[in-house]
């Protein structure tokens, strides 16, 4: 749904004090159509909606507020959820309080808006956020003589950058030992090429679950992965799980079938490789590389919050990419905890640098000491599996690596 608004001169009126969001999501729909939409997308847990509920009727203390909270904030184009938390609060996964602290203005925390104005109370030691000023502003709204055409259904400000994640929903993977070891391969690229990039012809044959064939409806796609190197938890030595390195994406163009001919002089019946295109590579495609199903786009929720239960034990298992040690800010790492941990998409977890251990010859002897652990930086889960998960660094102050450790906020 679209808005439009045009004006042939200049126009005031008296500023009441209107809900700003619930005007925005008028304008958009005429009603809530965006507003039930973007709630399917991005769903409120009962346990958030009660300690926001909580927090608006007493605000939180003016201690819990960030330094330099700003009294009024215009939201911009290229704001997150997670950015705003952290100018107003010490603690930016603790959202739901920041909702709380604005709930009577804004019924689903997801729907802020470029162009919404915050304003920030700070009454008898209590801070309140609302998106409309106190009973003291006044004046008017001028208008000037434009025509607007654009959808607000899409403008809502998301948790984190899009840019940061997107490319790691769909690219690693993890899998069980023998996920890559059965799926369809390649097997030979066209006219003997060796390195296949985009826009390249190769072959591939079916796995275990059966030949590629060609089916009704859309083109079937694969995404192409090779090796499937183990995640293995420094703590205990298991072994969690298979990353494959993903390589590009591929469609099917002609099935797998079989073909007899005459070879001297006997009938012989081979294999005809099915064919596939390169649509897209990130790396070089070579025979030997696998091809898994392209996953349906999902749409998920990352709502900043600490988990539900402690999380002892964790520690980050690697960072992504090929032969990288350090993890830097917005960089994507693999951690040992999932699903089976009670792990969701959201959870912020603290990372601790795992204190050296040292020998102390400063009182004449050799006796071993280690050193405290010291909190680095935060991290938050974006896509877990059943025993481990891909988090995005959100802060730093010293550099994280495999092995440091991560607990509750």
């Amino acid at each position: 749904m679209k808005t439009f608004s045009s004006g042939s001169g200049r126009l005031s009126r008296p500023r009441s004090r209107p809900n700003l969001l619930a005007c925005l999501a008028a304008l958009a729909v005429l009603g809530a159509g965006v507003q039930a939409a973007h709630a399917q997308k991005y769903p409120i847990t009962p346990q958030q909606r009660a300690t926001a509920q909580a927090t608006s009727q007493a605000g939180i203390p003016v201690s819990e507020l960030a330094p330099g909270a700003p009294d009024e904030y215009t939201v911009r184009r290229g704001d997150t959820l997670w950015g705003i938390s952290g100018m107003y609060l010490r603690r930016p996964w603790r959202w739901p309080e920041l909702w709380g602290m604005n709930m009577a203005d804004i019924k689903n925390p997801h729907l802020i808006y470029p162009g919404q104005v915050l304003y920030l109370d700070k009454t008898d030691g209590r801070a309140r956020l609302s998106t409309r000023a106190g009973s003291g502003s006044g004046g008017t709204i001028k208008l000037s003589p434009r025509t607007r055409y654009e959808s607000l259904a899409g403008m809502a400000l998301p948790t984190l950058k899009p840019s940061l994640i997107e490319p790691f929903l769909s690219e690693p993977v993890v899998v069980d030992e023998n996920t890559l070891a059965n799926a369809p391969r390649i097997v030979a690229g066209n006219d003997n090429h060796v390195l296949l990039a985009r826009g390249d012809r190769a072959y591939a044959i079916g796995g275990a679950e059966g030949e590629l064939i060609e089916q009704s409806g859309p083109i079937k796609q694969f995404r192409v992965f090779r090796n499937a190197t183990p995640l293995v938890d420094p703590a205990t030595g298991e072994v969690l799980g298979y990353e494959a390195q993903y390589l590009g994406r591929a469609q099917l163009q002609r099935s797998q079938s079989m073909e007899s001919q005459m070879q001297d002089g006997k009938m012989v019946t081979n294999v005809v490789p099915a064919t596939i295109d390169l649509i897209s590579a990130k790396e070089e495609v070579r025979a030997g590389d696998r091809l898994l199903p392209e996953p349906p786009r999902q749409l998920v929720s990352y709502v900043p919050r600490a988990p539900a239960g402690p999380m002892d034990g964790g520690r980050i298992i690697s960072v992504y990419g090929n032969a990288v040690t350090f993890a830097a800010q917005n960089q994507v790492v693999a951690i040992n905890k999932g699903l089976r941990d009670g792990i969701e998409s959201g959870n912020v977890l603290a990372i601790l640098k795992n204190g050296e251990v040292i020998t102390d010859r400063t009182n004449g002897g050799k006796e071993t000491l280690k050193l405290p652990n010291e909190r680095i930086g935060l991290l938050m889960v974006f896509r877990p599996f059943e025993k481990v998960s891909y988090a995005l660094v959100l802060e730093i102050s010293d550099v994280p690596k495999a092995g440091d450790l991560l607990v509750n906020p």
